[in-house]
């Protein structure tokens, strides 16, 4: 019989697989906001795509059907394979969303941009809406049978395959965005855009750059979504994408490492609170806390409150 402990162990293993997807998915977020203080609510469809663009990778690989198990290389290759073509989509997606939609209206004072965000968003959701005729489409789970049993918690190896996807490209956009050249000028535009831009920076292109880095992330968590929850369809972007939101607010919006941490909590308050409380009630906690965050600590949990740029 499992004990108290060893549920609550399991329910942070479940925790920790969840909050990895949202905190790819809530760097996203945080990227462009840093740079051009936008909520992109495009975002949240841009990785429902990454999962049927996922799927498509993994069935043109032969991986079709959720009984097929790989192992060793191929299996390896299939899984990176799947993950390059996916972020390299959802990228071009994202600079095609910016340079098409956004880049014209730069500049216009007000809700436009947002709102052109959203526009786009229904766009996407709609497309893939009538291209699959509202029918959710099952995931391949080439690791169904690599599961560890470790005192009564099980860990599924599809969930160690995301903890170490995850946090690579976590810590890999994190020392980016620190160390590059051309993070160096994505963070000087976060600071002063018109300063950047007479000090020789091209902001268009740093513009460019955080959209291909936050929607392929976005493209990533996608795959993780499909691999995790074994299914994708046209409607996971909201649910997914508002949680991962919540998590980029939480931890300070603008700001990688609090995105970071904002996923992991949120994937922790969701199953804690459906594990202890009841399944119906995880969204009333996680945004109950988010309003209390706000309130006592506006600028979210890792983030700083700066002054207005106009």
């Amino acid at each position: 019989m499992i004990t108290p402990i060893e549920l609550f162990a399991q329910q942070a293993v479940n925790g920790l697989s969840l909050g990895a997807m949202y905190a790819l998915l809530a760097l996203g977020f945080t990227l462009v906001y840093g740079i051009l203080e936008l909520i992109n609510f495009a975002h949240f469809n841009v990785f429902m795509i990454g999962s049927f663009v996922g799927l498509i990778v993994l069935q043109a690989l032969g991986i079709a059907g959720q009984s097929v198990v790989l192992h060793g290389a191929p299996l390896i290759f299939a899984l990176l394979l799947a993950l390059i073509v996916t972020m390299l989509v959802c990228g071009i997606l994202g600079v095609l969303i910016e340079r098409f939609t956004l880049r014209p209206m730069r500049g216009v004072r007000g809700p436009m941009a947002m709102i052109t965000t959203i526009g786009v968003s229904y766009i996407l959701y709609n497309v893939v809406l009538l291209a699959t005729n509202a029918q959710a489409l099952n995931f391949p789970d080439p690791l169904a049978t690599q599961d560890f049993d470790i005192h009564h918690v099980v860990i599924r190896a599809k969930q160690i395959l995301i903890w170490i996807i995850s946090l690579i490209l976590m810590v890999g956009l994190d020392q980016f965005v620190r160390r590059s050249r051309l993070g160096k000028a994505m963070r000087a535009t976060a600071q002063d855009a018109e300063a950047a831009r007479m000090m020789g920076v091209d902001v268009d292109r740093v513009v460019s750059t955080a959209f291909f880095a936050g929607s392929a992330l976005a493209g990533a968590a996608g795959l993780i979504f499909g691999l995790y929850y074994n299914f994708t369809q046209y409607s996971i972007g909201y649910s997914a994408g508002l949680r991962a939101f919540t998590a980029a607010v939480l931890g300070g919006i603008g700001n990688v490492p609090g995105a970071m941490l904002g996923g992991i909590l949120i994937g922790l308050i969701e199953t804690m609170s459906s594990q202890y409380i009841a399944t119906k009630w995880a969204d009333v906690i996680i945004f109950s806390i988010l309003i209390l965050v706000l309130v006592f600590k506006p600028a979210g949990l890792l983030g700083a409150l700066a002054p207005n740029r106009s």
